[in-house]
């Protein structure tokens, strides 16, 4: 085996999310993060998607750790279904280790090593030496990579922004960045989520100066925040706002809930106890001594604020009196579920505030230039974007060739490529399996493309259910055909339908009456004629089944 570093890319690369890097020296493996993606509108009924690490399957007995750089489901999301086949400890902060540990627990049965680090913590893991740098983003415990093998440097960013008065007081680790590049760093693994915004992300600070005047502004009115449960620096402003404000503080929905709880009890998040109340309680208390903190920022359908602004969460019934404050940008493709939500919070007489009316969200990932002020610290020999889509590792590749790289020095990587560093470069050497894993339940196993295209088809066609009851000796129709259907018929033609559906079974059974042939065969003709009669009268191709039954008289 090569002495020289490999590294492979499972997730992360023309996506947002399932971020996964495996990287490879002799007998040695570490994997860089084992996040989640979110499915699509094509994957109906699919809980997450996941890396395919059959790779990873094929060399467990390399693989010493994962390395994880911060708390963020699309970075720890996946970790749960890699460790069931391939067991490893964790590397990781305090709090990230806490949000891993509480998903585990989901997944009977699971126990790994778990090695919690501080920064500029320095751990050695086979050939690899990693030390774990400090740096800013939207949840505490973030770090930067530096992986030091045979043949050079790695230094991997994680997600990062620049925020030099952070709101726990502990501005990114510069020095220490600065100290790696001079040292020489041979390859920058880079973020690009926020490459295509000009200038500095504002610090998280500012929100919290919104935030205040807000409270100042409805100080007579409920007040509700949605926010990202992770964002516990978001979330400690809002405690010490209702600190200020003498509000009580209410937590809703299962994420934030969990997320808070371990906060606060690894010291990340301070509240006093006594100003924490249940959500039931609310109502004892008078407007203007409450605040709910809640997720729901994206207009998930089941999530508490959806409930709330279409009426159907009993605890409580939000109008003129309340306030709701948006403090996140919609994810994109979230941006009508947002708007409804918006719409019908409205509608019930709210005050609501959301992101294009005030500032009351600043990102957690660094524009350019952060990322330019990055590129000049580290001052890498070779460059990689990672962490975004393909126009964004691309706007990322230009940045670095605006700075001064040789254009021949920076490349852009794809899913399943491998890529070789050497003592004289960096080239790209084959590749790996890759792909996407559909995560249906708790369940760690692929759905089943034809599974997919089932359920597609019931959303866009319907379902036709037809039921025969027949005698086994003479093949005689003794019950039936009974037929139900969803989604194929509005209510006043849902008779007329049904019989001529009815009829259309009765004719394939003339031309392949019951024990004529397989019974298999039956059915399939059924299926087939029910189905070209929704073609030629509907223009729709919905799913049939059709069951036949032998009744023993």
């Amino acid at each position: 085996m090569s002495k020289n570093l490999r590294i492979s890319f499972l997730g992360g690369l023309g996506e947002i999310g399932k971020n996964m890097t495996v990287f490879e020296c002799g007998d040695d493996i570490i994997v860089v993060d084992a996040g989640l993606g979110f499915p699509d509108d094509k994957m109906p009924g699919i809980d997450c998607v996941v890396q395919d690490i059959t790779y990873l399957i094929r060399n467990k007995n390399k693989v010493k750790a994962y390395v994880i750089t911060h708390g963020h489901e699309d970075h720890i999301g996946g970790l749960a279904y890699a460790l069931k086949e391939v067991p490893a400890p964790i590397y990781a902060s305090r709090l990230t280790l806490g949000l891993i540990e509480h998903k585990l627990r989901e997944h009977a049965g699971l126990k790994v090593k778990a090695v919690a680090v501080r920064p500029r913590a320095v751990v050695q893991i086979g050939v690899f030496t990693v030390e774990f740098v400090h740096v800013n983003h939207s949840i505490p415990g973030s770090f930067a990579l530096a992986i030091t093998t045979p043949v050079g440097t790695v230094f991997h960013t994680g997600d990062f922004k620049i925020d030099l008065t952070p709101v726990d007081g502990k501005p990114i680790d510069l020095a220490r960045i600065g100290e790696i590049g001079r040292k020489g760093v041979s390859l920058l693994l880079c973020e690009s989520t926020n490459v295509e915004r000009a200038g500095f992300t504002m610090s998280e600070t500012t929100v919290g100066e919104r935030l205040d005047e807000l409270f100042v502004q409805y100080k007579d009115k409920r007040l509700f925040v949605a926010a990202f449960s992770s964002h516990v620096h978001r979330v400690q402003q809002l405690l010490d706002l209702a600190q200020k404000y003498k509000r009580k503080v209410a937590f809703s929905g299962r994420s934030m809930l969990n997320v808070s709880d371990i906060a606060i009890k690894l010291g990340e998040m301070k509240a006093r106890p006594e100003n924490i109340i249940e959500l039931d309680k609310i109502n004892a208390f008078k407007n203007e001594e409450v605040l709910v903190i809640l997720t729901g920022s994206q207009g998930e359908p089941g999530s508490a604020l959806t409930r709330m602004a279409s009426g159907e969460f009993g605890q409580i019934n939000l109008g003129p009196n309340d306030a709701i404050i948006f403090s996140s940008t919609p994810i994109s493709g979230n941006e009508n579920a947002v708007n409804d939500v918006v719409n019908n919070l409205i509608h019930r007489g709210c005050e609501v505030v959301y992101e294009r009316l005030a500032a009351v969200h600043v990102s957690g990932h660094a524009c350019q230039e952060e990322l330019k002020l990055m590129q000049t610290l580290v001052h890498p020999r070779f460059f990689i974007p990672i962490h975004g889509e393909y126009k964004m590792l691309k706007k990322n590749c230009d940045l670095a060739i605006k700075l001064g790289m040789n254009p021949r020095q920076v490349f852009m990587a794809d899913l399943g490529e491998c890529w070789e560093l050497s003592p004289t470069g960096l080239k790209r050497v084959g590749s790996v399996p890759f792909g996407a894993r559909l995560i249906d339940g708790y369940g760690a196993g692929d759905v089943d493309s034809a599974v997919l295209r089932d359920r597609q088809a019931l959303a866009e066609d319907g379902v036709c259910i037809v039921g025969l009851g027949y005698n086994g000796q003479n093949g005689e129709l003794l019950a039936g055909p009974d037929v139900m259907m969803k989604g194929l018929a509005y209510a006043h033609e849902l008779e007329k339908v049904i019989n001529e559906v009815k009829g259309v079974v009765m004719d394939s059974l003339t031309k392949m009456p019951i024990l004529s042939k397989d019974i298999n065969d039956v059915r399939n003709q059924i299926r087939k004629d029910v189905q070209s009669y929704f073609s030629k009268n509907y223009n729709r191709r919905p799913i049939v089944v059709s069951m036949l039954e032998k009744v023993e008289k």
